[in-house]
C-alpha cells in the first residue's frame, strides 16, 4: 500500500533501535515509511570513501586552479580556502543533523517534505528534488568541486550514525588535504603570466605547467610531472564513478516517489539490489550534457554551472525549513547539534544565499560573450521549468514522498 507521507506521520519521537542490532537499519527505514530494497552493505569507512571520492578536492583544485590564479591570485586562494572550508563544514553539520533524523536515499527532498509539513511539503519537495538531481547530473558532467552530495544512506549500515559521520569526516579531511595540496602547488608558483600563457609547454594549463617545471628543474626532465597528472586523471575517473553512483540513488528515490517520467522503470532494482536502470539513465544524461561542448562551449558552461548553485540551493532548502517551519516539530536522531542546531542552520542558509549571489556575478569587466557568467541563466531556466511543470501538471498528482510498506 502506498500513501503520501505527511507531517502528522512524523509526530512521534525518534525511536532508537540499538537493542536490535540485526534489524536496526531496516526498522528505522520502516519508521520512515519505506521497505528495504537496496543492498545495505556500506560500512562507515565505505560510506566515507564514496563521499570523499565525490568531493575529490584533487579533481576540483586541479581543474579549476587556472581560473583561481587568473581571477583571484595566490593570496586569495591560500587564505580563502580555510575560510570557505569552515563555512562549508557548517553547511555539512546542518545537513548531517537532518540526515541522522531521516536516513533515506531520497535525502534532501524527503527532508524538505518532512520539515515543511502537509500544506507545502509536496511543492518544496518537488523543487528540492529537481534542483538536486539536475545539479548532480551537472556535477557528473563537469566532475567539478562540490560539497559532499547525497549520502547512500539506504545502503549504509547504522545509517543514522554513519551517514552524518560520512558527511562530516569527508568534508573535514577534504579541507585539510585540499589546503595542503593548494599550498604545495601555490608555493611553486614563480611566474604567473608565464603559467597562464598559451605559449608554455602546457598550453596555458597552469597546474600542468607547475608539475612539469617542478620535475624538470629538479631532475632535468618533466616526465615525473606528467606521471603525477596521470594519477590525477585516475582520481577524476573514480570521482566520476562515485558521482554516477550518487546520481543513480537519487534517481531511484525520486522515481520511487513518482516524481520522474517513467518512474516505475527507474526505481527497479536487479538481483544484486542495484538500481541498474537509474545508473544507466544518469550516465546517459550526463553524457548528453557533455556532448554540448562539441557544438558550443557556452552551452556546456551554462549547463554545468547548475552544478554548484543548483546543489547548494537543494542543500539550503531543508536546512531552512529545519530552522523555520520545522523548528519545533523537528526530532533529532543520534547525531544532533543540540542548542546550536538553529544557529548553525541559519549560518548555513545565509552562506548559501551569499555565494549564490557571488557565483552569479561576471568574472571580469567589461562583460563580453567570453566573460559573461551564464549561471543565472541556467539556474533561472531550471527554476522556470520546474515551476511551470508544477503549476501545469505536477501539483495535481505529486503528493511528496510516498510510503511503500
Amino acid at each position: 500500500m502506498e500513501t503520501a507521507i505527511g507531517i502528522s506521520a512524523d509526530s512521534a519521537p525518534y525511536i532508537p533501535l540499538d537493542h536490535e542490532p540485526n534489524v536496526t537499519d531496516d526498522a528505522r527505514l520502516n519508521q520512515l515509511g519505506y521497505k528495504q530494497e537496496l543492498s545495505r552493505s556500506l560500512s562507515a569507512i565505505a560510506n566515507f570513501s564514496v563521499t570523499f571520492s565525490i568531493i575529490s578536492v584533487i579533481t576540483g583544485l586541479t581543474t579549476m586552479y587556472s581560473t583561481g590564479l587568473t581571477f583571484g591570485g595566490p593570496v586569495t586562494m591560500v587564505y580563502g580556502w580555510p575560510i570557505v572550508g569552515v563555512l562549508t563544514m557548517i553547511v555539512g553539520l546542518a545537513m548531517a543533523e537532518i540526515c541522522s533524523a531521516y536516513p533515506t536515499s531520497g535525502g534532501l527532498y524527503f527532508w524538505s517534505a518532512r520539515l515543511c509539513g502537509n500544506e507545502w511539503g509536496p511543492m518544496v519537495s518537488w523543487f528540492t528534488g529537481w534542483f538536486n538531481i539536475v545539479g548532480q547530473w551537472a556535477v557528473t558532467t563537469s566532475v567539478d568541486f562540490s560539497l559532499a552530495q547525497l549520502i547512500q544512506t539506504e545502503e549504509t549500515k547504522n545509517a543514522d550514525k554513519n551517514g552524518p559521520k560520512g558527511i562530516i569526516s569527508a568534508i573535514g579531511i577534504s579541507i585539510i588535504f585540499g589546503w595542503g595540496y593548494l599550498l604545495g602547488i601555490t608555493f611553486a608558483v614563480t611566474d604567473i603570466p608565464y603559467l597562464l600563457s598559451e605559449d608554455n609547454d602546457a598550453g596555458g594549463y597552469a597546474i600542468a605547467e607547475i608539475f612539469y617545471l617542478a620535475f624538470k628543474n629538479r631532475y632535468g626532465s618533466g616526465v615525473g610531472g606528467i606521471i603525477c597528472l596521470g594519477v590525477i586523471a585516475i582520481a577524476i575517473f573514480f570521482c566520476g564513478m562515485s558521482s554516477v553512483t550518487s546520481n543513480s540513488r537519487m534517481v531511484y528515490a525520486f522515481s520511487r516517489d513518482g516524481a520522474m517520467p517513467l518512474s516505475s522503470l527507474w526505481h527497479k532494482v536487479n538481483k544484486q539490489e542495484v538500481p541498474i536502470n537509474a545508473v544507466w539513465l544518469s550516465a546517459f544524461i550526463s553524457f548528453c550534457m557533455a556532448l554540448t561542448s562539441l557544438g558550443s562551449l557556452v552551452a556546456f558552461q551554462a549547463m554545468v554551472s547548475i552544478a554548484t548553485i543548483g546543489l547548494y540551493i537543494a542543500y539550503a532548502l531543508p536546512i531552512f525549513f529545519r530552522v523555520s517551519l520545522g523548528r519545533k516539530s523537528f526530532v533529532p536522531g543520534p547525531f544532533n547539534l543540540g542548542r546550536y542546531g538553529v544557529v548553525v542552520g541559519w549560518i548555513a542558509v545565509l552562506w548559501v544565499a551569499t555565494i549564490s549571489v557571488l557565483f552569479s556575478l561576471p568574472v571580469a569587466y567589461p562583460v563580453t560573450s567570453e566573460t559573461l557568467n551564464y549561471t543565472p541563466v541556467a539556474v533561472g531556466g531550471l527554476l522556470f521549468i520546474t515551476v511551470s511543470w508544477w503549476i501545469v501538471s505536477a501539483r495535481h498528482w505529486f503528493t511528496g514522498p510516498i510510503t511503500n510498506i
